[in-house]
C-alpha cells in the first residue's frame, strides 16, 4: 500500500511500521503483563497495510485474531536522534489504524520467548484510515479513540492516557533507527481488545481524523 504525505505530496510505497506495545496502562493490566518503563517497539511488513474500504483477511495459522485500535503517527522528515522537544516537527499527519494480532501465536511466543514478529505481520494486519496533515489535528494527546464491530462499541479510550508520549516515542525511535519520510508510529492501544470473526465488520475512530472500516474476511 502505498502512501502519499501531506502537503508535500510525496510519495512512499514501503513505508516502514513501528508499534509500540502495552503504552496504556488498561492495556497491560487486561494483558496481565507488565507496564513498561521504556517503549517497546516491533515491527510490521509494509505488507500488512490496507486502506480503509479493504479486507482484513485471517490467516489459517490462526484461531484467535485480536482487533487493537490506535493512534498512527505519519513522519514527514528524516531524522537520528531527535530531542524530545524538536520531535513534532517531524510530525506530517496521523491516521487511525488496526494493529491485528494473532493472539494465539503470539501467546505461543511469548511463553518460548520467542519475537510477535509472525502474530504480528500477516498481509492486511495493520489496517490505515486516511492521513490528515498534523496542523489539522489541534491536539493528539486529547483524542478519543474507539472501535465498533457490527456497531457495537468494543474499544474506548483517550489518547491522554498513553504512558509514553508521540514526542517521547519519536525520540525514542529516533534513538535506535534512523527515522524517514513516511515511517508510521501505531502508539498503541487502549483496554477492551478481543476477537474478531468473518464478516465482523470494524469502524475505528479517533476524534478529528477520518473514520476506518475493514470487513474481516476469512
Amino acid at each position: 500500500m502505498e502512501i502519499i504525505l501531506p502537503e508535500t505530496g510525496e510519495r512512499v510505497a514501503s513505508p516502514r511500521l513501528f508499534c509500540i506495545g502495552r503504552n496504556y496502562a488498561s492495556h497491560a493490566r487486561e494483558m496481565n503483563s507488565e507496564v513498561p518503563t521504556t517503549p517497546m517497539v516491533f515491527l510490521k511488513p509494509s505488507t500488512a497495510l490496507v486502506g480503509t474500504g479493504g479486507d482484513v483477511v485471517l490467516p489459517p495459522a490462526s484461531k484467535d485474531v485480536h482487533h487493537e485500535v490506535e493512534l498512527v503517527v505519519v513522519l514527514g522528515r528524516r531524522g537520528k536522534d531527535i530531542p524530545e522537544a524538536e520531535a513534532m516537527d517531524y510530525v506530517a499527519g496521523y491516521a487511525v489504524g488496526l494493529d491485528m494480532t494473532a493472539r494465539d501465536l503470539q501467546a505461543a511466543a511469548k511463553k518460548n520467548g520467542h519475537p510477535w514478529t509472525v502474530a504480528k505481520g500477516f498481509d492486511t494486519f495493520a489496517p490505515l484510515g486516511p492521513i490528515r496533515p498534523a496542523a489539522g489535528l489541534a491536539d493528539p494527546h486529547a483524542c478519543s479513540i474507539q472501535l465498533t464491530i457490527n456497531g457495537a462499541l468494543r474499544q474506548q479510550g483517550v489518547t491522554a492516557d498513553m504512558i509514553f508520549s508521540i514526542p517521547r516515542l519519536i525520540a525514542y525511535c529516533s534513538s535506535i533507527f534512523t527515522l524517514l519520510p513516511g515511517d508510521l508510529i501505531f502508539t498503541g492501544t487502549p483496554e477492551g481488545v478481543g476477537p474478531v470473526q468473518h464478516g465482523d465488520v470494524l469502524v475505528a475512530t479517533v476524534s478529528g481524523l477520518p473514520p476506518l472500516t475493514v470487513t474481516v474476511r476469512r
